[in-house]
């Protein structure tokens, strides 16, 4: 086996073969230890209504921070969730993102003290005035969009309340979790208007009925954590905030041990081929790796598990 597979490396990697493959190390060789990172991450940036910081080597754990107001996302956070997002996607220190609430709640949504400001210092001209609209509203999407577009894998790890706003981000990450207590809300048409910033794009792909995504929008009623399990929202439902933090963190450092080649180019092809047809996407994985099966991430890991190693013992580069 380790033979074919060198032959396959060598036409990937013709000159020369990044890492030599064997079964095994010789009795006479001494098995060299992976060294500390080369790209340990530096301090965070420090925003206003957030607050992150670097967990376990390459796994970023951000987390809304307006606990007296229950993480009510006022326009600097919408404004800070799209600098941020912007910037990690750029950051090749950071592979994976973990999104909590700090305080007794995930978030409240939007703050409402806000609301009405997305409607000041507009041009009275309808025309003008419903374009400028148009472009805060777009502006406020964005914030999530940036989440969604991150080719680094982001983990929602919800406790306590998570309404209106707080469903249009979770369903922009690409896995969440909650705790038992957890509590969703889709409040918009109690606000007097339509979810406008992604859940009402997102949530229906995520569930996967219909129906339900219409109940919940229309009525605004709450969903709690077993129901939430059970229609697809979360893969996961903890005790409490300590243990749903704890396992949040530890999925996002398996991840982040894996190649960054590797998973950045998966989530790329998940989100493409979602709202695509097969065919289109599978025409999109070819093109991707041509170009991407010429890693030398491949001959490490397939060495490291010919080792009998795992990936957490392989030092990627960065990407």
């Amino acid at each position: 086996m380790a033979a074919g597979l060198a032959r396959v490396l060598r036409a990937l990697h013709p000159s020369p073969v990044p890492v030599l493959l064997r079964a095994r190390p010789m009795a006479s060789e001494a098995v060299r230890a992976p060294g500390p990172p080369q790209d340990s991450p530096g301090t965070p940036r420090e925003f206003g209504t957030l607050r992150l910081q670097w967990e376990r080597g390459h796994v970023l754990h951000l987390q809304l921070n307006r606990p007296q107001k229950r993480n009510a996302m006022n326009l600097q956070c919408w404004r800070e969730l799209r600098e941020c997002f912007q910037e990690l996607s750029q950051d090749p220190s950071c592979r994976v993102i973990v999104v909590s609430g700090a305080g007794s709640a995930f978030t409240a949504g939007i703050d409402l003290a806000d609301l009405a400001s997305l409607v000041t210092d507009l041009p009275q001209d309808v025309a003008r005035r419903a374009w400028g609209l148009r472009q805060r509203v777009l502006e406020l999407q964005e914030s999530f969009s940036a989440m969604e577009r991150c080719p680094k894998p982001v983990i929602a790890a919800v406790h306590g309340a998570c309404i209106g706003a707080g469903v249009d981000l979770i369903s922009a990450c690409d896995i969440r979790f909650c705790s038992q207590d957890a509590a969703f809300q889709v409040k918009e048409v109690d606000m007097g208007l339509a979810a406008d910033v992604g859940t009402l794009q997102r949530l229906p792909k995520i569930v996967g009925s219909q129906s339900l995504v219409n109940e919940l929008a229309f009525t605004a009623r709450v969903m709690r954590a077993p129901e939430a399990l059970s229609c697809g929202l979360v893969s996961r439902v903890l005790p409490d905030k300590e243990t749903l933090l704890e396992v949040a963190l530890g999925v996002a450092s398996a991840i982040a041990a894996r190649s960054p080649v590797a998973v950045q180019g998966t989530k790329v092809n998940l989100l493409y081929s979602r709202d695509r047809p097969v065919t289109e996407g599978l025409h999109h994985m070819a093109t991707w790796n041509m170009a991407m099966l010429q890693t030398e991430d491949i001959p490490k890991s397939v060495q490291a598990a010919l080792d009998k190693k795992g990936p957490e013992d392989i030092p990627f580069a960065k990407l």
